[in-house]
């Protein structure tokens, strides 16, 4: 069985993704084996000291070394590993790839926005819906929300933007980049009507749980107004005792849903589609597209 591993060090959380690799009908496809998911929230760090701290470096180095002996013990022959916004902004990002080679011997790559983006969409979501549609793709992160706008199937603009859940917590996100965010929007969707939605990471894919929808129907902007209202009515504590939301997913929750209703908001999409995909399952279909296409 041929296995290929993604890793993902976002702002938020640290994944694994180990996926089976196999061919039908003449197409390369792959199957989840193995997620693991560590909220080590680097961005906490990063975004306000500019700095990894010592100690979650050690973390994060700590998890390298499991990723690393995972990966051997699952026999995987070719793996990506991708830093992304915290690990971006940290003055020792480079120090720390460099550590992590050294002791768990895994090549890390510190990616900028735009390759960030270009991973997301490797998922090629859009082949799986309606090709005559214009489609807004959202990923929402801790550090950043990647944006792409899709006409007839084809990727037309593409941009990362510094805002995200992490950010928006700790009070750095900027004015200027919420604005620079909404022109960028406006300009890139203004010749299209009747735009729809996809949205994908961990956040957008709970509250699609939480929602109650049927797999694969989309989530419709009223849906996850009243939801934000609803979870917004709930303390922290009530959000993880009450609704049993992940501590680390109480907090980043509601500004994840802020980003999405707002940019709903600015180009009047009134439903998004929540495919189970995100940076990982995009760095398993690059792979698969530059070892075997």
């Amino acid at each position: 069985m041929l296995r290929y591993a993604a890793i993902d060090i976002g702002s938020n959380a640290v994944r694994l993704l180990i996926a089976d690799i196999s061919k039908q009908e003449g197409k390369y496809k792959y199957k989840k084996n193995t997620l693991i998911r560590v909220p080590l929230r680097l961005g906490d760090d990063a975004f306000l000291d500019q700095k990894i701290s010592a100690r979650k470096c050690s973390d994060l180095v700590k998890t390298m070394v499991a990723f690393k002996n995972l990966m051997d013990v699952y026999h995987v022959s070719e793996y990506l590993a991708c830093a992304t916004s915290a690990m971006r902004e940290a003055s020792n990002g480079l120090d720390i790839v460099k550590l992590i080679k050294a002791e768990a011997d895994v090549d890390l790559e510190i990616i900028e926005g735009q390759r960030e983006a270009n991973i997301i969409y490797a998922n090629h979501i859009e082949e799986e819906l309606d090709e005559n549609k214009t489609y807004l793709y959202i990923d929402v992160g801790g550090g950043s929300t990647e944006l792409s706008v899709f006409v007839k199937g084809t990727p037309e603009a593409s941009r990362s933007f510094n805002i995200g859940t992490i950010r928006m917590l700790d009070n750095q996100d900027k004015e200027e980049t919420w604005e620079e965010m909404k022109e960028w929007v406006k300009e890139n969707t203004k010749n299209y009507k009747h735009i729809a939605g996809i949205g994908t990471g961990g956040n957008i894919n709970k509250l699609f749980r939480m929602s109650d929808e049927k797999e694969n129907a989309p989530l419709s902007v009223q849906k996850l107004n009243s939801m934000y209202n609803k979870l917004n009515s709930y303390s922290l504590k009530e959000r993880i005792n009450v609704l049993g939301l992940n501590p680390d997913r109480a907090d980043v929750i509601i500004p994840a849903a802020e980003i999405y209703l707002t940019l709903m908001k600015w180009t009047g999409i009134k439903q998004i589609f929540v495919p189970k995909v995100g940076m990982a399952d995009g760095i398993i279909k690059m792979l698969i597209e530059e070892k075997l296409a």
